[in-house]
């Protein structure tokens, strides 16, 4: 049975739940071999990433990041390609939020702070144009040209750091620190405009960014003539030549649109919570935004709800962590390990059994 003939529940919300509840079974059984109770650690982690507004804001700020790479994956998976440049096209749209932001510190906030985050967003798309070239003109692998640039964007960035963007009298590889015209309100700030109090962390502007972009990509995919062609491209580019699509062409678009979504990233590091440009500030989010993507079935909604599940697991691990010395930070990472084996390698392990079970019930009751 294909997947256009079940219904979306089951594709879009039962298969994803039993991954992740596959996926905390088998991180359980790994906390438990060390002693520990999975269903305490459970408890600590969601008290830790829900139970108040401080944890909350940290939990969002950290989603905001895995929308923002999460969605750069999904533009280009529809195009048929695998963007696994997130982190270094992040890393050049904090540079070219840098850039703008030290460059017209005299502007005010309503000018330079679009201008900030275009600055972030074209950064990840000229990361991005090079590996878009090779695979379009050249017939590079997307993969292994993206990765080699996630390597030279880490090595640009500590050059400039430690050299000619590095804060006069400061040892550390940063920066000096932006206006407060270029730096993003945080929710705390702007929720305090209408009167709500809530605990400040470093969520901020971006996060209504990300969701704009959300919706950007579900318009530009599904309801567009663009998107339209990039779907084609992504599921036939020889029936696309036919239709008269350029698929070298549609590549470059839509390779540069997901490294601008990458470099958009940057806006809630750099431009929300740092306000300033300092090294290894992407963390690895643009890999857990493969994740992201992967779960959320390349759809915006998908990968939403998928990011706020890396987020809960993020800032709830770090409050694990902490309480339970013994389970570890490398032991979270394990734990968003065993989502992305379960929702990625071996999703068709479930998908093919569900489906069956479905169609033998769909069946038996026609």
């Amino acid at each position: 049975m294909n997947d256009r003939d079940l219904p979306l529940w089951l594709t879009a919300v039962a298969i994803p739940l039993v991954n992740v509840a596959v996926a905390f079974l088998a991180a359980g059984l790994v906390v438990t071999l060390i002693g520990e109770s999975p269903f305490e650690a459970l408890a600590i982690m969601l008290r830790g990433a829900l139970g108040s507004d401080y944890g909350l804001g940290y939990t969002l700020f950290y989603t905001t990041s895995y929308i923002f790479t999460g969605l750069a994956v999904a533009v280009a998976f529809h195009a048929g390609h695998f963007n696994i440049g997130g982190e270094g096209q992040a890393l050049m749209g904090g540079l070219g939020a840098a850039l703008v932001a030290l460059s017209l510190p005299q502007l005010p906030a309503l000018v330079l702070l679009p201008l900030c985050v275009i600055g972030a967003a074209l950064g990840g798309t000229a990361w991005a144009f090079i590996p878009a070239w090779l695979q379009a003109r050249r017939g590079s692998h997307i993969v292994i040209t993206t990765i080699m640039f996630n390597f030279i964007a880490g090595a640009l960035l500590v050059y400039l750091l430690v050299g000619p963007l590095k804060m006069a009298g400061s040892m550390a590889p940063e920066t000096a620190k932006f206006t407060d015209a270029a730096i993003l309100p945080s929710i705390a700030t702007m929720t305090g405009w209408f009167g709500w109090t809530v605990a400040r962390s470093p969520l901020n502007l971006s996060l209504l960014i990300a969701l704009a972009a959300a919706a950007a990509v579900w318009v530009l995919i599904w309801h567009t003539r663009l998107g339209y062609r990039i779907r084609t491209v992504g599921a036939n580019p020889d029936a696309a030549v036919y239709a008269g699509i350029s698929p070298a062409r549609v590549t470059m678009i839509a390779l540069m649109l997901s490294g601008g979504l990458a470099g958009l990233m940057a806006t809630n590091e750099i431009l929300g919570a740092q306000g300033r440009l300092i090294n290894e500030f992407v963390a690895g989010a643009g890999f857990v935004g493969i994740a992201a993507a992967l779960m959320g079935r390349a759809h915006p909604f998908g990968i939403v709800l998928a990011s706020l599940l890396f987020g809960v697991l993020t800032q709830g691990g770090a409050e694990l962590a902490f309480e339970k010395p013994r389970i570890t930070r490398e032991m979270i990472v394990v734990i968003q390990g065993f989502v992305i084996l379960f929702a990625g390698a071996l999703e068709s392990l479930f998908a093919e059994r569900l489906a069956a079970l479905y169609q033998r019930f769909t069946v038996q009751e026609a």
